[in-house]
């Protein structure tokens, strides 16, 4: 990896520890690289469906949503001095597609380090970042 002011570290955040230290990690490396840190939030909708009737949402729960979490990516962003991207659509997914379309050359993100049970349900944005990230994946632990 090249110095210089054309590193750009992605740091997918989910306002928990894991994405904290991330984000710090990733202050650091930016600051010895002379790079620069762009969070991006991805936030996907619930959708539950049945047979027999129409997935729906709450009239404005969408519009309610998309404004709270550009909220709170924008003010992390002005707290610590960063970039901020706010995507709509599955975490993995986005992550990938943001680190491609801004440039990224590294990302640097949180795990929770699910097991179990809890791993094959939620399953695990980092890991399918990892798999596929075309640019170098830096994985923080919440302990």
């Amino acid at each position: 990896m090249t110095t210089g002011a054309n590193q750009k570290l992605l740091v997918p955040i989910d306002f928990e520890v894991a994405s904290a230290k991330a984000l710090a990690l990733a202050k650091d490396l930016a600051a010895r690289l002379g790079g620069q840190v762009v969070l991006v939030h991805a936030y996907q909708l619930p959708v539950y469906t049945y047979p027999g009737l129409e997935p729906t949402l709450l009239p404005g729960f969408h519009t309610e949503v998309a404004a709270a979490a550009q909220r709170a990516v924008e003010q992390l962003a002005k707290q610590e001095g960063v970039v901020a991207v706010l995507r709509e659509g599955d975490p993995a997914t986005e992550v990938l597609a943001a680190a491609e379309e801004l440039g990224a050359t590294m990302i640097v993100m949180g795990t929770h380090g699910r097991t179990g049970v809890a791993h094959l349900i939620l399953g695990s944005v980092a890991e399918k970042v990892v798999r596929k990230s075309p640019v170098p994946v830096v994985t923080v632990r919440a302990d």
